[in-house]
């Protein structure tokens, strides 16, 4: 009797700590977000869970509470790769070719997880040489421009689409010049600058082919065989792991702002407009957003392409799924 008595008493004493170890998980989330956009329609999920909180509510109904979101605005994978690394960032965006290259030269090191897909997109390349119809037409006179040669999103998709024209993935890029999209469009509209063609996203490609001194040359929904992942959202292994709840709810509010842009296209083309104090016309911008080839998803879709296109020519060392890219909370989904 006098042994169960001091068991029971030892029980009464541990159980204050064998509670707080139930709640431990819980109590190891950091209870912050620091996500880093850049601009465009691509971003729209992004901007739909910050204008409505999407986030911090997805964060509470998984046990989060009071989840600190901060939003910034860096511009290029470069600034977004280094604030990453330093730790001055949670979450970074980019398109998923330059997302892959730093998941490879991180692996070891700082250890890259892809958190989720922002959508499918076509990219098209614009030109307003009336002689240009095809990748074969185009001769050194011409030049085309990119936001980043070689290794950005637009040039990996030409250097494929090259492969596929020439049999030489390189057979273009002499003819490759980097400039931003807006002023690139402003090159291809007023005929200025050498600029001939622009490989560009949405929604610059849409303003450049309202006018009739600019045709497409090509689609990179052709290039690559139909919708692929345009952007995504990367953050380290390490954020990851510990934050797992974070995550998940991250992904609902994604989902959650997906579905909303879907139901409500005008709205939401008026609230890109209001968050973006862009000059664009509303119906325009409803317009991009109703594109059947445009689909808001947080589904990975044709990122195994990319895969084996950089593995190929040597731009990565080694060839991931991709699951292998993106964390677990993905991988029942239909990705590719």
């Amino acid at each position: 009797m006098r042994l169960r008595a001091l068991l029971a008493a030892a029980t009464l004493a541990l159980a204050p700590a064998l509670a707080l170890s139930h709640v431990t998980p819980a109590l190891a989330e950091s209870g912050q977000l620091r996500i880093a956009q850049q601009f465009g329609i691509a971003y729209l999920p992004l901007i739909v869970a910050k204008e409505q909180h999407l986030i911090e509510k997805q964060a509470e109904s998984a046990g989060v509470a009071d989840l600190k979101v901060e939003w910034l605005r860096l511009s290029g994978a470069a600034a977004m790769n280094d604030a990453l690394i330093s730790g001055g960032l949670d979450f970074a965006t980019a398109g998923v070719a330059p997302a892959i290259l730093t998941w490879d030269k991180t692996r070891g090191k700082v250890d890259i997880t892809l958190i989720a897909s922002l959508g499918s997109m076509p990219n098209v390349l614009t030109t307003n040489n009336p002689k240009v119809k095809t990748l074969k037409d185009f001769t050194d006179s011409d030049r085309i421009a990119l936001p980043s040669v070689k290794v950005g999103f637009q040039p990996i998709v030409l250097q494929i689409a090259a492969e596929k024209a020439f049999g030489q993935y390189d057979k273009l890029d002499r003819l490759t010049v980097s400039l931003p999209h807006p002023d690139a469009t402003a090159a291809i509209l007023s005929g200025t600058g050498g600029i001939t063609a622009h490989f560009t996203s949405p929604p610059f490609f849409e303003q450049q082919l309202e006018s009739d001194k600019v045709h497409a040359v090509l689609n990179s929904y052709d290039v690559l065989g139909g919708p692929h992942t345009f952007n995504v959202v990367y953050g380290t292994r390490k954020y990851a792991e510990e934050n797992p709840k974070t995550i998940n709810a991250f992904v609902a509010a994604l989902d959650q702002a997906n579905d909303w842009i879907k139901a409500n296209p005008k709205e939401a083309a008026s609230l890109y407009i209001a968050a973006e104090k862009s000059k664009l016309d509303p119906a325009f911008v409803e317009a991009i957003i109703r594109d059947p080839q445009i689909r808001f998803t947080t589904v990975p879709e044709r990122v195994d392409v990319f895969t084996d296109f950089e593995y190929r020519i040597g731009l990565i060392k080694q060839k991931p799924g991709w699951k292998d890219l993106f964390q677990p909370g993905l991988h029942a989904r239909n990705g590719s």
